[in-house]
């Protein structure tokens, strides 16, 4: 499979090494597998020979054209955090050259992946409309907002709608990677995994920071510091709204505008991410954590952590992350495969075969 990679000035450095890195383990692992899937042939490409990352380094790149004959383009994110001058940067002219080249190749028929910021050059190019898309958790209320015509699920890490692969923030460029090598070969996406020391992860949920969606409307922020006030305690919607002076109607709008969701589910997600601070925190057992958050009932609790973030509240011992280093046994919080990779970007050392073969 030929695989061209855009390089661009102003790209993320550690999602442009991540997806090559993970397409390089995998041509270096592939043998070892009794069926090895094809190879993928990868070349990077850009608009200009040398191109300058977000983080001040040049990449060599072969002419963007070379994409004409790929049979998959990627996209890595843009490094820029900021909500506006990343909107900004995606729809102005420097980017021209980036959105003509991904919608040209959609209208050939090639599949497109992106992730994190890159998504936002997808959906601006127009090949995201009428489709599911996933991206970084904490600028979906942006995208949604400028991209009506997606269907925007920012919990997912990793999806695919019409031959578009989108993926989630920052380091999901790893599992967008995986994801594209599994496409070909589980098997050898899993060996890859193995030493990447990578977990499967397929939701960004347990890393979301509710608190954070909220800042992207006023009335939403302080509709989340009502009802942070207000855990313990049953929630009426329409108490919160004659609070903030506006309808019920209107809450509840501008909740499913921002955050593709309800005011009621919203209002859980800040209980379950308070109950899980409390659980890594204090030495509380969940019947107190389940009360301090709204809820008669710990199982209550405990099956929203399991559906909301993967978590599982049980007594601390083997396998648990204890509330507090070096408390007394209590509760502790054990988390689903699925734990943030390790930090750091670059080439990776590739074991040779026979200490693959030892390996497994």
């Amino acid at each position: 499979m030929d695989v061209a990679v855009l390089a661009y000035d102003g790209v993320f450095d550690s999602g442009l090494s991540a997806l090559l890195d993970v397409i390089d383990g995998a041509n270096a692992m592939r043998e070892e597998l009794p069926k090895p899937p094809p190879a993928w042939n990868v070349s990077t490409v850009g608009f200009r020979r040398r191109i300058r990352t977000g983080a001040g380094h040049v990449v060599e790149t072969l002419p963007a054209d070379t994409a004409k004959g790929a049979d998959l383009l990627l996209v890595p994110a843009l490094a820029e955090r900021r909500p506006d001058a990343l909107i900004a940067h995606v729809s102005g002219s420097a980017t021209e050259p980036v959105r003509r080249l991904v919608a040209a190749t959609r209208e050939r028929g090639t599949p497109i992946a992106s992730a994190c910021t890159g998504t936002f050059l997808l959906a601006e190019s127009g090949v995201l409309d009428g489709h599911r898309a996933t991206t970084s958790w904490w600028l979906a209320p942006y995208f949604r907002k400028r991209y009506p015509a997606v269907t925007v699920d920012e919990t997912r890490m990793v999806t695919t709608s019409d031959g578009v692969t989108t993926a989630g923030a920052a380091f999901g460029h790893v599992d967008l990677a995986l994801a594209i090598v599994r496409m070909s070969s589980p098997a050898l996406a899993d060996l890859v995994a193995r030493y990447l020391v990578v977990d499967e992860r397929p939701s960004q949920a347990a890393y979301t920071i509710t608190s954070a969606l909220a800042q992207s409307d006023p009335t939403l922020a302080a509709f989340e510091r009502w009802a942070r006030v207000h855990l313990d305690q049953p929630v009426s919607i329409a108490d919160a709204a004659r609070t903030l002076g506006v309808s019920e109607r209107t809450l509840q709008r501008i909740v499913r505008r921002t955050l593709g969701t309800s005011p009621v589910r919203f209002v859980q997600d800040l209980r379950v991410e308070h109950a899980s601070h409390l659980l890594r925190t204090t030495d509380l057992p969940l019947e107190s954590i389940a009360r301090k958050v709204g809820y008669e009932h710990a199982n209550t609790l405990r099956i929203l952590l399991r559906e909301r973030t993967g978590e599982t509240a049980r007594p601390r011992g083997a396998g648990c992350v204890p509330g507090r280093p070096g408390g007394p046994a209590g509760v502790g919080v054990r988390r689903r495969a699925g734990g943030p990779p390790p930090g750091g970007a670059g080439r990776l050392f590739w074991p040779r075969a026979a200490t693959v073969a030892s390996g497994m």
